[in-house]
């Protein structure tokens, strides 16, 4: 590799980078969602139904306002909530999978149906819907490293 391609990012990039995250809310985010739809390998549902649910989830995100931060004023306040459709969550069974973080908490058989009363239930009232949680693990609360973007 050429000494330019590891270099930094110039100043325009960085600034477009992080115009970027701020945008997202990355560094706001209350939960991320990740769900198993469309693998590659149709082990756990058929791909139609992980294809309704990423579907499902996307758009009532959206329709909410959870998929980006409240305003600082908003009432009642709503979660953050990031999405990650994934290849595959190798549970290969029971799907579509999909697991909230930090909680941790994974869900089994994920359809439209399931996960609004995920997103109703569990995102906003924070009460995990307990008939189709399948396991439990939140992560851990640890120091976080402090991180100086390269400067």
């Amino acid at each position: 590799m050429s000494k330019s391609s590891t270099s930094q990012l110039s100043k325009p990039q960085g600034d477009r980078l992080q115009g970027t995250l701020d945008a997202l809310g990355i560094n706001v985010i209350d939960r991320h969602i990740f769900i198993c739809a469309e693998p590659q390998k149709a082990k756990c549902c058929d791909p139609a139904a992980g294809t309704a649910a990423w579907k499902y989830l996307k758009t009532r995100l959206k329709e909410l306002g959870l998929d980006k931060p409240s305003k600082a004023d908003a009432a009642p306040q709503t979660p953050h909530c990031f999405r990650t459709k994934a290849d595959c969550l190798r549970v290969c069974q029971d799907g579509p999978i999909l697991v909230v973080y930090p909680d941790g908490i994974w869900y089994r058989r994920a359809t439209p149906d399931v996960i609004a009363r995920i997103i109703q239930e569990h995102l906003l009232d924070d009460r995990p819907v307990t008939d189709h949680v399948i396991a439990k693990h939140p992560l851990p609360h640890h120091h976080q490293p402090e991180y100086n973007h390269g400067e």
